[in-house]
């Protein structure tokens, strides 16, 4: 915050004004000799940061004139700079009770103070003063309007209070030593943070720690070795399935820290890491599109496997300005596209910090000083709108913000448990990580998630694989990503949609299906589950095409269709030596004829459609309708019939 970091030198200011005689030309509010002499050493001791020496002489200065405007002040700034808030209240107050011309500044000083210990009532009251003043300076003024509304909001926010009861998450994760920055997989089970061990007097050294859930229970920590260094990491971010970890490292430019193979373009870099037969990977620099000369920290990654969202600070000697909120897109050749400021409704000219964005990928989470809060940095969130954009920010509220910072929030997927750092009475010492109950109207968008398995249908051994999973009624792809070398899948989807799911590896016949999340209720114990057997192409093998769609006794492709089309296509194109054959079935019902006719027609459409769509020679390519000659359950029920209708295709030769 801001304000947080002016006393030093507004006591620098102070104290070099009334020596010069600036404030109140000619004379002291005080005539009495020892109080001045007193004042005058102060300041001495001041220079030489002989603090309770200066706190000597003021006090000193006061038994001898107690409306000594000069003695009060100074004080006031020397207790703000030693966060002894309520001590200088009463003295810039008695500043401002005996003179509140002699130094309008102690009127701006004193709203401030108060905002910062929460008492918004007296801040604005204070603030209004101060801005009725004839003659004060434009960036101050400037600064009391903003601080104003924060504290206008203050009032407001605590009349309306959220429900806030944080829980500490316990011994597994938190310590002696400070715990932040947490990270969670989609299924709520694997739990990563940031730990900084104290070394000694302002030293620390970060690492990573990772710990898994067992009985509803997080157990003891253990550090993520193989990315964990002699330097620091910080502010890690994990994919839905917990199988990329994206997160956050400090160098010199182009230079090493902690690893000879940790190299950065800037002041902190961007890096990321995947874990591969079960354990992470050698980390990698994410590139000079995402990182640059300056400031690239506090990543978050989409659910979908598409988006990165990211701090990026310029860097000066004052330290880093114009902390915002990019996003980068990974396009269709695996490379993150140039990063995009986020729009005014989240980025503001003031810092934004620790961005999350949900596994709905609908909401966004992020710190902010610029949009009216409660002080300081406070916790908004933001719902993505129809067109794409994002909306208004909006402040979680007290008492989750308050008057001190407020950042480092995540949510589950289940939308319900978000998690934060604070450093609390009753903890383990230092920042502790607890969880809360996040209330309705602050919660993301319902959620469930998959988990599939990718296994060979022949020989049923485990297969890493492609995954995609589009929605039907949109036909857009809404996460994309690869089961690991154990098969084993997880993404996250908004409930009440019916999904696609497309599965492909290099041999293999692709595989499709559909499922329907419409009247599934998100049950975090009971995932959605996909086996997914892979067939190896050979010649007479089949796959049934189960998300091409037809009208009743129609054979005109409906625009569902289009998805899985484009994928025939594709695989086509991968395996150019393949000719194939697309065949049309019915079930019994119906005059057997127009079943023919039907069957053959629907195989044609299909035939059709990719050689005008994916320029596929015609030769490779054949169409037959087998009506109800070929059923592939008994034709004795419902089901079984709609199982009997469908579309194939069959490898005729490699």
């Amino acid at each position: 915050m801001k304000l947080f970091i002016y006393t030093t030198l507004c006591l620098f200011v102070f104290f070099n004004g009334f020596s010069q005689g600036s404030l109140h030309p000619g004379t002291y509010t005080s005539s009495n000799k020892k109080a001045i002499k007193f004042l005058e050493e102060a300041k001495k001791n001041y220079e030489f940061r002989k603090d309770d020496d200066a706190v000597n002489n003021f006090n000193k200065a006061l038994v001898e004139d107690p409306k000594f405007v000069e003695a009060h002040t100074g004080y006031a700034y020397l207790l703000m700079e030693k966060c002894k808030y309520k001590e200088a209240i009463e003295h810039f107050q008695k500043a401002v009770d005996i003179n509140p011309k002699f130094f309008p500044r102690n009127t701006f000083d004193l709203a401030s103070a108060n905002l910062i210990i929460g008492d918004y009532d007296n801040a604005a009251k204070y603030y209004e003063a101060y801005l009725k003043y004839e003659r004060i300076n434009p960036n101050t003024k400037e600064e009391a309007e903003k601080y104003l509304k924060n504290a206008k909001f203050g009032v407001e926010a605590k009349k309306h209070p959220q429900p806030f009861n944080p829980v500490n998450v316990g011994a597994g994760i938190n310590t002696d030593n400070y715990e932040y920055f947490p990270a969670l997989t989609a299924d709520g089970n694997t739990f990563m943070f940031t730990r900084n061990i104290r070394l000694g007097e302002g030293a620390g050294q970060e690492d990573f720690y990772i710990s898994k859930k067992s009985s509803n229970v997080w157990q003891t920590a253990n550090p993520i070795n193989s990315v964990n260094t002699a330097g620091n990491e910080g502010a890690p971010s994990l994919s839905a399935d917990g199988q990329i970890m994206f997160f956050a490292s400090c160098m010199e430019q182009t230079g090493d820290y902690g690893s000879s193979d940790r190299k950065g373009y800037g002041s902190c870099d961007i890096f990321y890491s995947q874990k591969i037969n079960g354990k992470w990977s050698k980390p990698s620099n994410a590139g000079p599109v995402i990182n640059t000369r300056n400031w690239e920290t506090q990543p978050s990654f989409s659910s979908d496997g598409k988006t990165l969202y990211f701090i990026r600070g310029t860097v000066t000697r004052e330290g880093i300005k114009n902390a915002d909120i990019y996003s980068s897109t990974i396009g269709g050749d695996g490379k993150f596209t140039e990063p995009v400021k986020l729009s005014n409704n989240i980025n503001t000219p003031d810092p934004e910090e620790s961005v999350f964005i949900h596994p709905d990928n609908q909401t966004i989470y992020f710190s902010s000083e610029g949009h009216p809060g409660l002080g300081g940095l406070d916790i908004f969130m933001s719902k993505r709108q129809p067109d794409g954009s994002w909306g208004k920010a909006i402040n979680l509220g007290y008492p989750i913000n308050s008057f001190n910072d407020d950042n480092s929030l995540v949510v589950d997927a289940n939308g319900k448990l978000a998690y934060f750092a604070s450093e609390r009475e009753g903890g383990f010492g230092g920042l502790d990580i607890y969880q809360f109950e996040l209330p309705e109207a602050l919660r993301p968008e319902k959620l469930t998630y998959v988990k599939g398995h990718t296994f060979n249908a022949k020989t049923k051994e485990s297969l890493d694989a492609s995954i995609e999973l589009i929605d039907l009624e949109t036909q857009q792809s809404v996460t994309s990503g690869f089961s690991n070398s154990a098969g084993e899948f997880l993404v996250t989807l908004t409930s009440n949609h019916n999904y696609l799911v497309n599965v492909s590896r290099p041999g293999f016949l692709f595989y499709s299906d559909n499922f329907s999340l419409k009247d599934k209720v998100a049950d975090y114990t009971k995932p959605y589950a996909l086996e997914i057997p892979l067939q190896p192409i050979d010649t007479g093998y089949t796959i049934e095409l189960k998300n091409v769609f037809f009208d009743v006794n129609k054979w005109d492709l409906k625009p569902e269709s289009k998805a899985e089309l484009e994928k025939i296509i594709e695989f086509l194109k991968v395996n150019a030596t393949l000719k194939i054959e697309f065949g049309g079935h019915t079930d019994n019902s119906g005059d057997k004829v127009f079943n023919k006719t039907l069957s053959t027609n629907r195989a044609k459409a299909v035939y059709d459609y990719v050689i005008k769509n994916g320029g596929i020679v015609a030769t490779r390519l054949s169409y037959k309708g087998y009506a109800d000659s070929k059923p592939k359950a008994a034709n004795d029920t419902p089901d079984n019939k709609a199982k009997n209708r469908r579309t194939e295709m069959k490898v005729m030769s490699k």
